[in-house]
């Protein structure tokens, strides 16, 4: 057995030592003020203990990281004909390009892309108002995390509907394909609203249990999602999870992960742990800095890569 509070404590003083903290998303305004001296994580484990360390219990903005729920919510909706319309393929490419989509004929690469997940927003859309669908996936989320006080940051969200002009010109693109159902416009308003909800290390490592627990909600025992489908998630998630450097990630951690431009990310030890690391400073794709460090350390001192032997527990 690994004593995780002493793991998450000298994985914390650590990050908070460390010199080079990476450069917040200064190209969103909202973001661009994050400090980032901070350093959250937090690890819930399959008997149900709770590790933290720093500042895991600031909320912070989502962002990407909300494409694994909304993910969820879409292959819940329409099954594999998902994949009629997205990829699963990792994109190699930075996660707002839209170099590909010309040369596949508007079907994004995966679904945590940009391009990929407006894809699934409109999905999530499907009969209803951007804003029904959006209560819809906070809800969801309150309801993974056993936690009633998620919301969506408002301030972040008018921040991207403002400058988000690469995802304007994504979703224009594939409604020139036929790739979108509603308007540009309806998906992008729930698009950039789910990235703007907001959470703490603590309430997102609660959220990615059922990822950790073959599909099962470990508070109720209630199933989120088949076996099956947990483990095709995590499968996307270590692929395509950090965009062009997601195969660096599964070199370094080898753990499912999925990162978002807020400096949050969350990783899942299947049988094991879910686990969320939060520092805004951002590595040159896009990936936080310390929280990539950190989980890169958390890996080497539990052995938890997905690729170590006997790392992954019966479930």
């Amino acid at each position: 057995m690994h004593d995780l509070t002493a793991i998450v404590a000298d994985i914390t003083e650590e990050m908070q030592a460390a010199p080079d903290r990476g450069r917040p998303a200064d190209y969103i305004p909202a973001l661009a003020r994050a400090d980032v001296s901070q350093f959250g994580m937090a690890i819930v484990t399959a008997d149900g203990s709770v590790h933290t360390g720093g500042s895991a219990d600031e909320p912070f903005s989502l962002q990407s990281v909300t494409k694994v729920f909304a993910l969820t919510q879409a292959l819940g909706r329409v099954g594999d004909q998902l994949w009629d319309r997205v990829g699963r393929e990792p994109s190699g490419s930075a996660f707002n390009s839209i170099v590909q989509l010309e040369s596949e004929q508007g079907i994004p690469r995966n679904p945590f892309i940009n391009a990929g997940a407006i894809v699934v927003s409109d999905v999530n859309l499907a009969r209803g108002a951007p804003r029904a669908a959006l209560a819809e996936l906070v809800n969801f989320v309150r309801y993974l995390a056993d936690d009633d006080t998620i919301a969506v940051d408002t301030e972040v969200a008018a921040s991207e509907l403002e400058t988000g002009f690469r995802n304007v010109a994504l979703a224009n693109y594939m409604k020139s394909f036929g790739n979108l159902r509603r308007s540009p416009e309806e998906v992008l308003d729930l698009y950039f609203g789910q990235c703007a909800i907001a959470m703490s290390c603590r309430q997102l490592a609660m959220a990615g249990r059922y990822l950790m627990a073959a599909g099962l909600n470990p508070t109720n025992g209630h199933r989120v999602v088949s076996e099956a489908r947990a483990r095709r998630i995590n499968a996307l998630m270590l692929t395509c999870g950090h965009y062009d450097a997601s195969g660096d990630f599964a070199f370094r951690v080898g753990l499912p992960g999925k990162s978002g431009v807020g400096g949050g990310i969350l990783a899942v030890a299947p049988g094991r742990a879910s686990i969320s690391v939060w520092s805004p400073g951002l590595n040159a794709q896009g990936n936080s800095q310390l929280g990539t460090l950190a989980l890169e350390r958390l890996a080497t001192r539990t052995g938890w890569s997905v690729f170590a032997r006997g790392a992954v527990a019966d479930s």
